[in-house]
């Protein structure tokens, strides 16, 4: 038995604990990047803090998925405005951003120079700039990942700058920021949330500590996603799953992932289609061809007894084998309104173009079973 395991240098978690975060910034530096995303007014409380401790403040707006360009430019800024520290408030996006410029600022060259399959992916030789990632949302995890996913449209694929150095220094998480979200964003971001516990389990680089994450993970937004997307106001759902996720964050930073991710690089790629409602619409139909697979060609793997847990996990059935799992994840995904790929453009011609960026994916490689070509083109073909 062989693993390593690293996260987030701290982790502060519990409702109010954004109360400390001007104190945890202060002891950083003194010229903070302050990134935050399209709803400006969400980040003035975090701002309102930093002014009270006489910092500088340098703002960065991030509207969308981040891309290598987005990236560029806050790099530029930090630099520019001489920063010291860096500070995310938001969803997925926003912490990614942030991760990448703390990085990129204080790392020579090109980006591309760091990416991975469309660039030369060299190592980080530099520490990033001090970074606290606040997540606003329970979904991406981000605030406890080593990775920051940027898209590239010029190759039409989402790809990752990659480094143990960006683990953030900070993950400061309270369930209380994301009371407010809007069902649809709870059910997208708490799907992926599920996912991202799901896939590090199955996982072929699944280790003892990133099980019990991911065990813990599953139990609580089994039972809280729901109530969380019916009542946005349920504190205890809302911190389950902000627990959910920050545990995803931690296992697939150290398990990595699976074919849900694997297809959800090039299709945020190439379409507008926001990264947890498509590893929502994925997640049960790649549950169930990955066990449909072990059992045709793999029927001794000891993983097929994870899937079978899983669904014991999910439906609190304790005979559940795993195609109920597969079942109770489909009706989810019917009660909560997820939609299907085509709605966002994705069609039958772009099948084999996407199965072709997906099988070099670094999360398709931690898959339990290698999938066919064929099984990855019936997945797409379900899941449109």
């Amino acid at each position: 038995m062989r693993f390593e395991f690293a996260t987030s240098q701290r982790i502060v978690f519990g409702p109010g604990t954004v109360a400390q975060a001007g104190d945890i910034v202060a002891s950083f530096g003194t010229h903070v990047l302050v990134v935050m995303g399209s709803r400006v007014e969400r980040a003035q409380p975090l701002i309102d803090q930093l002014t009270a401790r006489r910092l500088t403040i340098t703002r960065f707006q991030v509207t969308g998925e981040p891309t290598i360009a987005l990236a560029q430019r806050g790099r530029a800024l930090a630099h520019e405005a001489r920063c010291d520290v860096v500070v995310s408030l938001g969803g997925g996006s926003v912490i990614d951003t942030g991760k990448a410029v703390a990085a990129l600022a204080t790392n020579t060259g090109d980006v591309l120079d760091y990416l991975e399959i469309i660039g030369k992916a060299r190592p980080l030789k530099q520490a990033p700039l001090p970074f606290v990632a606040i997540p606003t949302t329970s979904g991406s995890g981000a605030e406890a990942t080593r990775n920051a996913v940027l898209a590239s449209p010029e190759h039409k694929v989402k790809v990752s700058l990659r480094s143990p150095l960006m683990l953030p220094t900070i993950a400061l998480v309270d369930p209380e920021l994301t009371h407010d979200l809007p069902p649809g964003v709870t059910a997208a971001t708490g799907m992926d949330a599920l996912a991202q516990v799901l896939e590090p389990f199955v996982s072929t680089k699944a280790s003892p500590l990133t099980d019990a994450l991911c065990r813990e993970g599953m139990a609580r937004a089994a039972q809280a996603l729901r109530r969380a997307f019916e009542h946005g106001d349920d504190a205890a759902a809302r911190a389950d799953m902000s627990l959910a996720s920050l545990l995803g964050g931690m296992a697939l930073a150290n398990a990595g992932l699976g074919a849900v991710h694997g297809f959800a690089a090039p299709i945020g790629g190439m379409f507008p289609a926001p990264h947890g409602a498509v590893c929502a619409r994925l997640l049960p139909i790649v549950f169930e061809t990955n066990v449909r697979a072990l059992r045709e060609r793999a029927g001794d793997n000891p993983v097929l007894a994870r899937f079978d847990e899983v669904a014991r996990i999910l439906t609190l059935d304790t005979r559940a084998q795993a195609e109920a799992g597969a079942a109770w994840l489909r009706e989810l995904c019917g009660a909560l309104g997820i939609a299907p790929l085509g709605s966002y453009g994705v069609a039958q011609a772009d099948v084999p173009g996407l199965v072709e960026k997906a099988a070099l994916a670094s999360s398709m490689q931690a898959n339990p079973i290698k999938l066919t070509r064929d099984e990855l083109s019936a997945i797409l073909s379900a899941a449109i």
